[in-house]
């Protein structure tokens, strides 16, 4: 059953919350402080936290801080009235998944938690990966050919993971470019992808796998289906 953990400090707005999420196969934990969302996080880890920012006991950043120290670090959704382009760039910054300003509609929240939770179950579902010669495990950072460990660069493993995660489906070079290099830079030179991907083929030996689509962008093509 998924876990939804709310930090809320207005009642009314946490029960709303609460009502407008519940499902049969969801559980709602709310919490009004910093403090009682500590000690929920030290029994168990959601699969998604709603974060109010303006908490009585403190900012909610600073949960957020500590959350991203864990490997085991939940989707979480900033709630606040901040809503300033500074505000949002420095909740995303953070380590917030997404950022929703109050006041907001239901609907539309509850659109971006499912987002999040479906992307996170992706993730994880993707996190180990075995196809023909190739073992891929992205949590431990670890890649095999034929049995034998290739090194990657955070680079490489970014655009392996992308196109792993979407084999059989074109990436297109615009998307992939947004998606590996998202430290902010205003501009990436577009040779990058290009030098990336002849790295990651030759390392991996994977010229019948990661297949150039001219003009569009780069696929995985999966030979042990």
């Amino acid at each position: 059953m998924e876990q939804i953990l709310i930090v809320e400090d207005d009642k009314g707005l946490n029960q709303g919350l609460c009502k407008a999420l519940k499902t049969d196969n969801r559980q709602i934990i709310s919490c009004y402080n910093l403090q009682s969302a500590k000690e929920q996080l030290l029994c168990q880890i959601p699969n998604l936290i709603l974060l109010d920012l303006n908490l009585p006991d403190g900012n909610g950043l600073e949960l957020l801080q500590e959350l991203c120290t864990n490997s085991n670090k939940p989707p979480v959704i900033l709630l606040t009235a901040n809503d300033t382009d500074e505000d949002v760039v420095n909740g995303l910054e953070k380590g917030a998944d997404d950022y929703i300003t109050k006041p907001f509609s239901l609907t539309v929240l509850r659109a971006r938690v499912n987002t999040q939770l479906r992307k996170s179950y992706n993730e994880k579902n993707i996190a180990s990966v075995i196809i023909g010669p190739y073992s891929f495990d992205f949590a431990a950072q670890q890649f095999f050919v034929n049995g034998s460990n290739i090194e990657l660069s955070k680079t490489e493993q970014k655009l392996l993971k992308l196109l792993v995660e979407n084999k059989g489906c074109t990436m297109e070079r615009a998307a992939l470019v947004d998606r590996i290099w998202t430290d902010g830079a205003d501009y990436v030179d577009e040779n990058a992808l290009s030098v990336t991907v002849k790295r990651l083929r030759d390392k991996l030996n994977a010229k019948d796998y990661i297949k150039t689509v001219y003009g569009i962008g780069y696929v995985w093509v999966n030979n042990y289906e």
